[in-house]
């Protein structure tokens, strides 16, 4: 199983100048790309294969007086911007044909300078190395310092510099895990659990936990409008404005760091203590249409359930997601009886067939866990098996068991 782990990095001046140039010719790499191809599409060609792209645009570029600055960065970074360029090209083919699942994707579209985040990728035969005293060596950039939250569980296969909005950089290693080592590292348990997602609570078990909702951008709205305030009064182009946007970024990057932090949290405890866990599909996009919008986006319940559903495949759990039309709120978990639609004001309700009072989260968790065939302990029972695809990612010092933090 391939997982990512992500590493705040802390480059000089010189090494902050390195990587931008190798940002712009990676860029350019891709652009050229882009535009070889539209061009053989308009004029009814077909699409140069990528050996001669190779060649053409990085080979030969390098000769010539307009690109002759493409040497002066690593050839790996110039050789995964071709191949990133391949790949788009591929899943948008997927997609039109139907072959790729998910939304529909349109064709690759030009890289910009002034575009939010830059990447370059270095893999093994960049011959980059973590060096003795923990710090990140890059070829033709130099040993940058890194901010190790925890240890590489074993050698990774590639590494990706990536800058973000905020000015921030970060390494982030590709390597692969041992599903079965993990497994035999993770608690047994025999737990089962219906998790009912809400915006006045994040999460309601069904055991009667409830997990309040942080509402992370709303508490930060104050000083986010204060800080796109002074932003809008900026003059375009100046550098006052570049400050004030970087400002605006930080405030946005805290509050997304937050909520992901609160996300792996969560998930990474619910999967240590069940062995079962049962969620419901949510139209998060049908919902982000309403007047709920904010709190909807704030929430995050896509990026939680994607936790779910690699750490459940990591560490050998069962995630089982049932469909969103299940009647789980109006439906006695007692006696099963379907009551009529309740609107959201409505928090606690009495079954008119046996009586019994239920509160609307709690209840919906427990016919969650039930319309997911987990309603018995796991314990000796078999649970309902699940396909499910693994994330390819991992960030930040979560995760199961803690190990201890060193460079």
């Amino acid at each position: 199983m391939q997982l990512r782990y992500s590493f705040r990095l802390y480059p000089n001046t010189g090494q902050r100048l390195a990587l931008a140039q190798a940002f712009g010719c990676a860029r350019v790499v891709f652009n050229d790309v882009v535009r070889a191809r539209e061009d053989a599409r308009a004029a009814g060609e077909p699409f140069p294969k990528i050996g001669e792209l190779s060649t053409q645009l990085i080979t030969q570029a390098k000769t010539t007086p307009q690109r002759s600055w493409l040497g002066e960065v690593s050839a790996v970074v110039l050789q995964q911007s071709l191949r990133d360029a391949e790949s788009a090209y591929r899943n948008f083919f997927a997609s039109l044909t139907g072959k790729r699942k998910g939304p529909k994707l349109g064709p690759p579209r030009f890289k910009s300078r002034k575009d939010t985040r830059q990447s370059i990728r270095f893999t093994a035969n960049a011959r980059w190395s973590i060096t003795d005293s923990g710090r990140l060596n890059l070829p033709k950039i130099g040993a940058v310092k890194v901010k190790w939250s925890r240890t590489l569980p074993t050698i990774p296969t590639s590494v990706t510099v990536i800058k973000d909005a905020a000015g921030r950089y970060f390494g982030s290693f590709v390597l692969d895990t041992d599903p079965a080592a993990d497994r035999v590292r993770m608690p047994d348990a025999d737990r089962t659990v219906g998790i009912d997602l809400g915006l006045t609570h994040f999460a309601v078990l069904s055991d009667g936990t409830k997990i309040d909702s942080p509402r992370f951008l709303r508490r930060a709205e104050k000083k986010l409008k204060k800080a796109q305030r002074e932003l809008s009064r900026k003059q375009k182009g100046s550098k006052n404005r570049d400050r004030a946007r970087h400002r605006v970024a930080r405030v946005h990057a805290k509050v997304a760091d937050a909520r992901r932090e609160f996300h792996h949290q969560l998930s990474t405890k619910l999967i240590s203590e069940n062995q079962g866990i049962a969620v419901e599909d949510l139209s998060v996009k049908a919902l982000a249409r309403t007047k709920l919008a904010k709190s909807v986006h704030d929430a995050g319940w896509s990026s939680f359930i994607s936790m779910l559903e690699y750490k459940a495949e990591r560490y050998g759990r069962t995630l089982v997601t049932i469909g969103r039309f299940e009647p789980t709120t109006r439906t006695c978990s007692t006696c099963g009886v379907k009551d009529e639609a309740k609107p959201l004001s409505v928090r606690e309700w009495t079954c008119t067939a046996c009586g019994t009072v239920h509160d609307r989260d709690t209840n919906a968790a427990i016919n969650v866990r039930m319309a997911a065939g987990l309603a018995v302990s796991a314990c000796g029972a078999p649970v309902r098996p699940g396909a499910i695809p693994a994330q390819r990612e991992e960030t930040g010092s979560h995760g199961f068991p803690t190990e201890p933090r060193t460079a």
